[in-house]
């Protein structure tokens, strides 16, 4: 029987092929994993709008954790906590990615709403996170940097262009702590495997942290182990080792 009572999975760059594609090995060894007794989740900067075809391909009952811990699900249809930045910080944020000429996107509660759509009635909703990007990295670097100073908020980043907004305190690792109190375990209990980041905390914090092939090499360093690719079946290979204690190289891919 395996160790670890809770398996936490990023999507893009992990869980997910460059396609936006699970594979069928990777389904199998999810399938695998759950029959043994280990719950498996999601824990991504995705919100519901992008995520929850995924839970429903994998066909999953357990919580899931999305936009980097700013919403929290107990189950399918069972909100467990969402939480807000202030409006007054969306207005900062959004002038500042304006001012730069970058683009920008957000998570609401109604939708996912990028800067092709960003309308003044925008400003009278609550967002949950709020994301800029802009392919100068020296560009991004200050706005990390500007944000960072205010002194309130969290910052993190899922590619080298990009920074992901939620508020101080929140992120992939506080969302699997609360789900950990949902279901009566603890963190020495987890495995986590992510590729960027925004999955840094979380895969110190988890017992097992597990980074993929493909990720930053500051997450590979950071990590416990490092699996194979997201092209290649690296989150299958990982539940194969790491839950199952068996060499990877028994199945191709």
């Amino acid at each position: 029987m395996t160790a670890y009572r809770l398996l936490a999975l990023d999507m893009d760059g992990t869980l997910l092929t460059d396609d936006k594609k699970i594979t069928e090995e990777t389904r199998r060894w999810i399938r695998l994993a759950e029959e043994a007794g280990v719950k498996v989740i999601f824990a991504t900067g995705r919100g519901m709008q992008t995520a929850g075809s995924f839970w429903d391909e994998l066909g999953l009952q357990s919580p899931m954790v999305l936009l980097n811990g700013a919403e929290i699900w107990e189950g399918p249809g069972r909100l467990h906590e969402r939480v807000y930045l202030g409006r007054e910080d969306i207005r900062r944020l959004h002038g500042l990615a304006v001012d730069a000429g970058a683009s920008y996107w957000g998570y609401s509660v109604e939708s996912l709403t990028n800067n092709r759509h960003w309308n003044e009635d925008m400003f009278n909703r609550d967002w949950m996170k709020f994301g800029i990007s802009h392919k100068d990295l020296a560009v991004i670097r200050k706005l990390r940097e500007e944000v960072r100073s205010w002194g309130h908020l969290e910052i993190t980043r899922s590619a080298d262009i990009n920074m992901e907004i939620s508020l101080s305190g929140i992120s992939k690792a506080s969302g699997v702590q609360k789900v950990c109190k949902l279901l009566g375990i603890t963190m020495d209990q987890v495995m986590a495997v992510g590729d960027h980041h925004n999955d840094l905390q979380l895969l110190l914090s988890a017992g097992l942290g597990i980074a993929m092939g493909n990720a930053d090499e500051d997450v590979k360093l950071a990590a416990d182990g490092v699996t194979d690719t997201n092209e290649r079946n690296g989150v299958a290979k990982a539940i194969q080792k790491y839950l199952f204690q068996t060499d990877p190289a028994q199945f191709a891919g």
